[in-house]
């Protein structure tokens, strides 16, 4: 019995150690069947997927230049965005992982696949940007889940950052994303797929300066795209800085003195053409586009009646008024169909074939000189005076005084207005011109179309003696260790077809239009500061003959618009001011007092500093 038992035993430890090595055999040869389909089989695939895994170049954003107003003051910065990318080579299914993100962060799905088609077959080894500017709640989410998403990494990246909401915004404008079409015209040569660009304002005609150059980064990373050490970085350029001829603190007060009316206002240096306020209301906050406008407030913004993104200080075309007036006197005098002496009876009207126009003054100015019809804006005067002259030299004289052409600011967009002639009226509507139609244009109704631009540069004209200057919003631009790598110096574009004798004329009647008794823009009158400028009501909607409607019961938008445009001093000026309030309907109440506050504040804020120097 006892023997039976040892052979037992001795049987079944062997047949233990068979079993042991048959398993340790397997083993072996399963990972000998590994090796070899690793190492011949897929040897070469996985070589060159591991020496693109080990060693990656990534590009590194630069900063885009500063924008400064003239007083050195910070307008537009840049500030870190977390921006949320995918490399799709290393995010395994690529499906799975952008679920599980999207559930995390609470983006749609199909919002984050739809980005990454557009991307195209062409960026699987590229990052590929998913979010720009995610939320530090977000971020915070993906670095906790970093070991569940591979192939997601958050890059820092500079982003534009508007200091001042809504101030100056047409101005400066705003980026947008590069596309597709861009990108392949080679204009852009620094520029990457999901970069933004300037599309509007100074962002956008100022590109070239604004937009750095790219660096680049060597990194080693590991499977699932993790940086494992840097290599070598290529440190980026940053954008060139501008310096501004906008005063910040001038344009916040024409901002504000719009009180939720629309229109335009601009500033400007009659000496330079310098550019020191351009508003236009309604306005918008640039730092909405950033990473994209969301569909909602892009609505919003075209639904809006006011058009919050026409810059109306230079795409806004209006019937110029009353501030026409100056140009019919150029006209009038220099062809010698008037002189200082001669006198027009203003009854009210002026009987012209079988109709009656009308002066604004029901009750009649009476006796009128030119400096006295400037001065109370006399329409039956300058009826007169423009049918005497005619309305192709009108349009001659308008023409030399810049209108009806670009003033050439270096912003896109800019529109011409509209100088009308004989032959243009036959060419577009093949009707002749009639001369009840150049009463009309005489007192810059009709067809006569202008920018609030156009105005304040011709007004910036008449104070400084009839120099034309093209407005200038660029001083100069400067690399970041404020080295000045361009000055963009003044630039004369013209002169006013008027002699100095009829300046003088004409620039008596504007004095008088705010220092005169009987001026229509007397109630803006300033203690020390001599304003000279002209008024002006714009015709939106035309009133039957015959027929009597109450203009506080007309609706809103058929009401006129106000209209003033000014220089001051009026000896010496510093300022030139246009101011258009849409259905403002009196430039003497509406606008004037805007131009008045803007000149007060100007001059005070140059006397404070001169005697600062002092």
């Amino acid at each position: 019995m006892i023997e039976f038992s040892k052979n037992s035993d001795r049987e079944l430890i062997k047949q233990r150690l068979v079993g042991a090595s048959i398993c340790i055999l397997l083993v072996f040869a399963i990972l000998f069947l590994r090796l070899v389909y690793l190492q011949i089989i897929k040897g070469e695939e996985y070589r060159l997927l591991s020496e693109k895994n080990a060693v990656r170049l990534k590009s590194i954003k630069s900063s885009r230049g500063l924008i400064f107003d003239r007083n050195n003051r910070l307008l537009v910065d840049n500030r870190p965005s977390f921006n949320l990318k995918i490399v799709l080579e290393d995010a395994g299914d690529v499906e799975k992982t952008v679920k599980k993100l999207a559930e995390l962060i609470r983006i749609p799905l199909q919002e984050l696949m739809d980005t990454i088609d557009r991307a195209g077959k062409g960026s699987f080894y590229k990052a590929v940007t998913l979010k720009d500017d995610i939320s530090r709640e977000q971020l915070a989410i993906v670095e906790s889940h970093k070991f569940d998403l591979p192939g997601i990494h958050i890059d820092i990246e500079p982003t534009r950052h508007y200091i001042h909401k809504k101030t100056a915004a047409h101005l400066l404008g705003y980026l947008g994303q590069v596309n597709s079409t861009e990108l392949r015209s080679g204009k852009y040569p620094d520029i990457k797929t999901g970069d933004s660009i300037g599309r509007y304002g100074i962002e956008k005609s100022f590109e070239k300066y604004l937009q750095g150059k790219r660096g680049g980064r060597q990194i080693e990373v590991d499977a699932n795209g993790r940086t494992i050490k840097i290599l070598k970085t290529v440190e980026p350029i940053a954008g060139l800085d501008l310096n501004l001829t906008l005063d910040l603190d001038l344009q916040k007060t024409a901002e504000k003195l719009f009180d939720n009316r629309d229109g335009a206002v601009v500033a400007i240096d009659p000496n330079n053409g310098d550019i020191l306020v351009m508003a236009s209301n309604p306005s918008f906050d640039q730092n909405d586009f950033i990473g994209g406008i969301s569909t909602k407030n892009w609505e919003t913004l075209i639904s809006n009646p006011g058009k919050p993104m026409t810059n109306k200080a230079i795409q806004a075309e209006y019937p110029p008024a009353s501030t026409y007036k100056i140009i019919t006197s150029f006209a009038a005098l220099e062809e010698k169909h008037i002189d200082s002496h001669s006198t027009v009876y203003c009854p009210g009207f002026l009987k012209y074939g079988n109709r009656r126009y009308r002066c604004w003054n029901k009750h009649g100015h009476g006796e009128m000189n030119v400096i006295k019809a400037l001065t109370q804006s006399c329409d039956v005067f300058f009826y007169q005076a423009g049918d005497k002259a005619g309305v192709d030299t009108l349009a001659q004289y308008a023409k030399g005084c810049g209108l009806g052409k670009k003033t050439g600011i270096m912003l896109d967009n800019e529109r011409k207005g509209l100088v009308p002639t004989s032959a243009w009226k036959k060419k577009r509507y093949n009707e002749a011109w009639q001369g009840g139609e150049t009463l009309s244009i005489a007192i810059g109704q009709g067809f006569n179309l202008v920018t609030p631009l156009q105005m304040a540069v011709f007004m910036a004209a008449v104070g400084n003696g009839g120099t034309l200057y093209r407005p200038i919003i660029v001083k100069t631009i400067e690399d970041s260790h404020g080295s000045i790598i361009k000055k963009i110096d003044p630039e004369i574009t013209g002169s006013l077809p008027a002699s100095s004798e009829t300046l003088d004329i004409v620039r008596k009647g504007l004095l008088n239009v705010v220092q005169g008794d009987r001026g229509t823009a007397r109630g803006i009158r300033l203690t020390g500061i001599e304003i000279a400028g002209k008024t002006g009501t714009a015709q939106v909607f035309s009133i039957k003959k015959g027929e009597k409607i109450d203009p506080e019961k007309l609706r809103y938008n058929l009401r006129d618009h106000a209209w003033f445009i000014a220089y001051a001093p009026a000896e010496k000026p510093v300022i030139a001011v246009s101011v258009i309030i849409e259905h403002g309907e009196h430039g003497s109440s509406s606008a004037a007092p805007v131009a008045g506050a803007l000149i007060e504040q100007y001059i005070q804020t140059l006397s404070q500093k001169e005697t600062v120097m002092e």
